[in-house]
């Protein structure tokens, strides 16, 4: 990774990180993350995505798969699976910095077809690549461009394209084809995906995110898991799980509110869930948050 990109990125980081590190930019899906300290454990269902670390070293795990990747490699994510990350190597002196794109299925499936890319087997929807030198030079133009906003409406479009045309010619281009696949499986279950996001507060029986998907519901169900490791049930208890914590930590939502806010019945059967997944029951971390809080300030 060039010392270039690396300036650029922390550039941008530096001057419009929020509290939490991320520095969104005026290109859609594009961001830039800063660290200065080895984070929480970071629970997440994540979009498709492609990370470029260009400096520090990150940890994620999905399901029993677990990943390092450091400055030079480059995290892709091909669907909407779980994760639990962590930035484990940062200081003060040299922060964790990192680019991170939001991949665009329409645009894959255009550039597939006029490179007349076939989808290939592939190991599972997380991986780490060491980041190819063209991706590298054209996540630097897009860098570059945002210190000229003049240029933007004119060259936006066309740097995201040359990013993802050369994602798909890369390293990581036979699991990224199964994005842009039509009517693929990873598509179809990408349907049911955007309904549980949309309504995970919601009872959605499998037959309803069967049809969604078109599948018949044993298909899907299979399909499903291999897509996203879960099954619907699972997915949609994750989601409103993260959802809950989130509302817990960041808007100081009692445990009741934030359990029947995402849809649970019960408040003792979201504590218990909320502590298998999380590992302390919801009043308890978010005490030890505030108390986190209190000592930093």
């Amino acid at each position: 990774m060039t010392a270039t990109l690396l300036d650029a990125v922390r550039r941008h980081a530096e001057a419009h990180a929020d509290s939490s590190g991320v520095a969104r930019t005026p290109i859609p899906g594009l961001t830039t993350i800063r660290a200065t300290s080895r984070s929480d454990l970071q629970y997440a269902i994540s979009r498709p995505l492609i990370a470029l670390v260009v400096q520090g070293t990150k940890h994620v795990t999905m399901g029993s798969r677990a990943f390092t990747f450091s400055a030079g490699d480059s995290l892709l994510i091909t669907a909407d699976v779980p994760t639990v990350s962590q930035i484990t190597r940062t200081s003060a002196a040299t922060p964790y910095f990192s680019l991170v794109l939001d991949l665009d299925l329409a645009l894959i499936a255009e550039l597939a077809v006029e490179m007349k890319a076939l989808p290939e087997a592939d190991d599972g929807p997380v991986r780490v690549e060491p980041t190819d030198a063209d991706v590298a030079d054209a996540a630097l133009r897009l860098m570059r461009l945002l210190e000229r906003p003049a240029s933007m409406p004119v060259l936006q479009a066309q740097l995201l394209r040359e990013m993802h045309y050369w994602l798909l010619a890369g390293r990581h281009g036979a699991a990224i084809r199964r994005l842009g696949w039509p009517d693929g499986h990873v598509q179809r279950v990408a349907r049911a995906v955007a309904m549980l996001r949309t309504d995970f507060n919601k009872p959605l029986p499998v037959q309803q995110l069967a049809a969604v998907a078109g599948m018949s519901s044993s298909s899907f169900h299979q399909h499903f898991r291999a897509v996203t490791s879960l099954s619907p049930l699972q997915f949609q208890k994750q989601l409103r799980l993260i959802e809950a914590r989130r509302l817990l930590l960041s808007e100081g939502a009692t445990a009741s509110h934030a359990a029947f806010s995402v849809g649970y019945e019960s408040v003792s059967h979201f504590t218990r869930e909320y502590r298998r997944m999380f590992g302390l029951p919801p009043v308890r971390e978010a005490e030890a948050t505030r108390n986190k809080a209190r000592i930093a300030a």
